[in-house]
């Protein structure tokens, strides 16, 4: 098998435009035209990659509200890291918050992976990492 890239990410979500409205203004994904599907859903991308939302009103499959580092999550990388979390503090993330709170970021400036990362939560809980390359 010669893989020739990641395609696209399936986010399953309780409420649909509230998600579209966070992937459209918090990380500035377009929306893209979707195949009329059987499901109800919401394609979106940046660049070459695709996030794709689906309506299930069941939501996430994950049921703890904490930015695990070590739990299922997908990255984005910014060609500029500083002004990706200028970006989300306006938004209102905050380091500060406590563990659980839906507009808590978890910053890594440096570590061993070799570039900074940041970890937020969609609102259905899913973990989204931001990243840039090493400078």
């Amino acid at each position: 098998m010669n893989i020739l890239q990641l395609h696209h990410v399936s986010i399953a979500t309780g409420d649909l435009d509230r998600s579209a409205r966070f992937y459209g203004r918090v990380l500035g994904l377009e929306q893209i035209p979707r195949p009329p599907f059987d499901t109800v859903g919401i394609w979106l991308e940046s660049g070459p990659v695709q996030i794709h939302l689906i309506d299930n009103k069941g939501g996430t499959f994950r049921s703890n509200r904490s930015i695990a580092t070590n739990d299922s999550h997908f990255a984005l990388r910014v060609t500029d890291f500083k002004a990706a979390l200028d970006h989300l503090k306006a938004c209102g993330f905050r380091e500060d918050l406590p563990d659980g709170d839906p507009l808590r970021i978890v910053i890594r400036r440096t570590n061993v992976a070799g570039y900074p990362q940041a970890y937020i939560l969609d609102p259905d809980g899913n973990i989204v990492e931001i990243n840039a390359a090493a400078s």
